[in-house]
C-alpha cells in the first residue's frame, strides 16, 4: 500500500469505488460495476474509465496477469480517513481536532460502545 506522500485526493466517485475495494479487498471492474449498479444506475464503461484514471493517479493497483484485471486499493482506508479529517479540521475548525470531535458528537447520537472508545482514547492521550 502507498504511503500518503501526496497521493491525489480521491473525488467522490473515486471514493465510492475505493470503498468497494476496501470492503472486498480486490475486485474486477465487472464486480465493482455490479456493486455500484445495485445502488444507482451506472454504465460499465464509465466504471472502467474511472478505474483506469485511478490506476494512473496511484489510487489503485491493477493485476493484469488474468484476462479480467483485478484491482486493489493502493491507499489504506485509515490513511484516507485521516487525511480527510485533517483537511476538515483545518478548513472548518481552525485545525482543532477537539472542535471537530465536539461538533460531530453534537450532530449524531453516539452509542455507549462509541462513548467507551472515546473515553479510552482520552485516557491514553492524558498519559
Amino acid at each position: 500500500m502507498m504511503k500518503n506522500r501526496e497521493t491525489p485526493k480521491p473525488t467522490e466517485g473515486e471514493l465510492e469505488l475505493l470503498t468497494i475495494l476496501w470492503n472486498r479487498g480486490q475486485a474486477t471492474v465487472r464486480e465493482i460495476f455490479e456493486d455500484v449498479n445495485a445502488q444507482r444506475p451506472v454504465v460499465y464503461t464509465g466504471v472502467l474509465k474511472l478505474m483506469q484514471i485511478m490506476t494512473e493517479k496511484g489510487l489503485v493497483t491493477r493485476d493484469e496477469s488474468e484476462r479480467a484485471h483485478v484491482y486493489r486499493a493502493a491507499i489504506k482506508r485509515e490513511d484516507a480517513q485521516r487525511r480527510f479529517m485533517r483537511e476538515l479540521s483545518e478548513r472548518f475548525f481552525a485545525g482543532s481536532a477537539a472542535q471537530l470531535a465536539l461538533h460531530a458528537l453534537e450532530m449524531e447520537q453516539a452509542s455507549e460502545e462509541e462513548l467507551d472508545e472515546i473515553r479510552k482514547l482520552l485516557k491514553r492521550r492524558k498519559k
